[in-house]
């Protein structure tokens, strides 16, 4: 006959991984079930979004739209709506359809503010060859410094 306790031992492995289940798929699965992303809703309501944005734009001259600090606060009520109205979709935020709209007012306002690419030239010879020589004679020096410092061990001692 088994010993009483020997039951109970069996059956804590099985207890451990169905509360373990419960944790990791039961809570977290039974949370995202029911917050479904309504991407209709949210496609419904980011336009106002981009409405407001446009009106408040009209205030700042279309010559400073490249220049952010002119409209910084704009631009932060636009994303803190898009992002209100995304999590009141049930969406996480952004997303690819609220980051597709967000490209779409990009283009419309800030199309043409493209940074100047600059163009990198190489020094004139002159300078790089000193600047190329400089490092590679300092090294063999060092290295001629080390060697013969090894072989006067007994100026060291």
């Amino acid at each position: 006959m088994e010993a009483p306790g020997c039951c109970r031992r069996r059956q804590l492995p099985v207890l451990l991984l169905w509360v373990n289940g419960l944790m990791t798929l039961g809570f977290a699965g039974a949370r995202q079930q029911a917050n479904l992303c309504n991407e209709s809703l949210m496609l419904e309501k980011l336009p106002a979004c981009g409405k407001s944005f446009e009106e408040m734009m009209k205030k700042v001259d279309s010559k400073k739209w490249c220049n952010l600090t002119e409209f910084i606060m704009y631009y932060d009520n636009f994303t803190q709506c898009t992002e209100r109205e995304a999590n009141n979709a049930s969406c996480f935020w952004p997303n690819p359809l609220a980051e597709g709209f967000i490209t779409g007012i990009h283009k419309q306002f800030f199309s043409n503010c493209t940074s100047e690419k600059v163009h990198w030239e190489d020094p004139p010879d002159e300078i790089l060859i000193t600047l190329i020589l400089i490092p590679v004679m300092l090294t063999c020096a060092m290295i001629t410094l080390v060697v013969w410092c090894s072989k006067r061990s007994d100026i060291l001692v």
